[in-house]
């Protein structure tokens, strides 16, 4: 479980780190870069400030208790929060449900999805564990 700060906010310190590294990044690449260069480049902030970035990270969807499907997430930080990016001019307007539909097959409780735009945009989602049905795994872990 993602730990709160003293005002209760989920993950204040992982996520502003998060979106410093962003917006670094989009400071130097701008907009109309490729999303594997956005990643690539946040990745190397990321880990330059110390945190732990697994990239392209498989879980298993279930359903009714049995394995669905899997799905790919862009990145974890920390073991703790989904990072979701998006390069395209127009965000589409069911990207966070896509976040947090990721969240719901897993153990995570906070995502941030990223928006590499004509303006530089970020999203918290958040889905509590206790208000899961399912919980998943992430592929490899119980």
């Amino acid at each position: 479980m993602t730990a709160r700060d003293e005002r209760g906010l989920l993950g204040e310190g992982l996520t502003r780190s998060i979106i410093g590294a962003f917006y670094d990044v989009y400071g130097d690449l701008g907009v109309g870069s490729r999303e594997y260069r956005e990643v690539l480049a946040l990745e190397w902030e990321l880990v330059a400030k110390g945190h732990r970035v697994d990239r392209e990270v498989a879980i298993i969807v279930y359903y009714r208790g049995k394995p669905l499907a899997r799905q790919i997430l862009d990145m974890i930080l920390d073991e703790t929060v989904v990072i979701e990016i998006k390069t395209a001019e127009h965000l589409r307007p069911d990207a966070t449900s896509q976040l947090f539909s990721y969240l719901c097959a897993t153990n995570l409780e906070l995502g941030l999805l990223l928006h590499y735009g004509r303006e530089p945009k970020f999203y918290r989602v958040i889905c509590q564990n206790h208000l899961k049905r399912h919980r998943g795994a992430i592929a490899g872990t119980d």
